[in-house]
């Protein structure tokens, strides 16, 4: 399939990966074929990765939580340069700095496709999901949808929109499910992780809400004050202790006007819906296998219970330009060079950095890290 590339850049038959080969089994740098221009199909980009991110769910991922096809490129949070287009692409050109999205090859004609724009992603027939049956970002190539992807702002480094790839994209969703108008009530619970920080950020910089964050572990609660949550509280207190200070926190109103949980932990979403006043809404987004809500909780106080998955590319487009334009502060941890990616996932594992990481792939791409004028 021909590109609308005039001079497809030449590239070398092989490239670097970091890939899962096996579950429960460390992730392997290997060699793997490059993609090249001349096979793209019209609506694919091919990218120059710049900088990936690792997210928690790249855990699940290795453990084999998932169904995944194996081996598969780690990473579902890219970015890079555009190096080639398909024949159908017109809305974006060779250098353009692009964050990846991480569905591909939507059917556009479903029910879901024609539906309001912030629900396409969901789309029933679309293809495999990045780092799922397609590879992922941790590779110095990758090809991507299109239609899915996104222009970065020009004050917007690489280092900065890789964790927004998902985390950012993610939080900004829940926030705009919440349906919230400014001055009201929002709690996030697990606010001092790689979501939560950023859904503290969105909530009250953007949005104009006030936060209550929640969280358990010293490190989490030091980032969600950080953040600039109105009030962090201490999970371990217990829920009625919570309950009570939300309450009076929110003028005795029975609590925020609705939640996001944010948190794996197993009572993690019966903590957000124990602090949310009657006809609020919860908003899952955490991914477990089981979400356990007591009964009085829906019934007696008619809540609205909803879930969330990533983001549709309109909605990321619009976060991009939230971040900037509200200095949205990503706490990012920044390694460099893919062979770093094993000892990340390690301290991933053990809690060993606050926030995101993410990991500069091409050194030479214009605006990699913060700084110079990028944010």
């Amino acid at each position: 399939m021909a590109t609308s590339t005039e001079t497809p850049p030449s590239l070398p038959p092989t490239m670097r990966a970091v890939q899962i080969i096996a579950f429960n089994h460390p992730h392997e740098i290997r060699s793997i074929p490059t993609p090249q221009p001349r096979d793209l199909q019209p609506h694919d980009l091919l990218l120059r990765i710049a900088v990936p991110g690792l997210c928690h769910s790249d855990l699940e991922y290795l453990a084999g939580t998932f169904p995944i096809r194996l081996p598969v490129t780690a990473s579902h949070e890219g970015t890079g340069t555009v190096l080639a287009t398909g024949t159908a692409i017109t809305h974006f050109r060779p250098g353009d700095r692009v964050l990846a999205g991480m569905t591909f090859n939507r059917c556009g004609e479903c029910e879901v496709c024609r539906g309001p724009e912030n629900y396409r992603h969901y789309c029933p027939r679309r293809g495999s999901m990045m780092s799922v049956e397609r590879d992922g970002a941790f590779q110095e190539f990758l090809v991507v949808d299109g239609r899915e992807a996104t222009r970065l702002p020009a004050r917007m480094s690489f280092a900065t929109a890789a964790p927004l790839a998902c985390a950012g994209a993610t939080s900004w969703r829940a926030v705009l499910q919440c349906g919230l108008r400014p001055g009201e009530w929002i709690g996030i619970v697990g606010s001092g992780g790689g979501l939560g920080h950023l859904a503290i950020q969105m909530a009250q910089k953007a949005k104009g809400l006030k936060v209550v964050g929640i969280d358990a572990r010293p490190e989490g609660l030091a980032l969600s004050r950080e953040s600039g949550a109105d009030l962090v509280l201490d999970a371990r207190i217990g829920t009625a202790a919570l309950i009570e200070e939300v309450r009076k926190a929110t003028g005795g109103a029975g609590g925020v006007h609705a939640s996001i949980t944010v948190s794996d932990h197993p009572t993690a979403a019966e903590t957000a819906c124990a602090i949310t006043r009657n006809h609020g809404r919860m908003i899952q987004v955490a991914v477990v296998e089981m979400v356990s809500i007591p009964l009085t909780e829906l019934i007696f106080k008619d809540l609205r219970v909803s879930g969330s998955f990533m983001a549709s590319q309109g909605e990321i487009e619009e976060m991009l330009h939230a971040v900037v334009e509200h200095d949205i502060r990503v706490e990012n941890n920044i390694f460099h060079g893919l062979e770093e990616v094993p000892k990340a996932v390690e301290m991933l594992k053990k809690g060993e950095y606050r926030g995101k990481a993410c990991f500069v792939v091409d050194e030479n791409a214009i605006g990699v890290v913060p700084g110079n004028g990028y944010v």
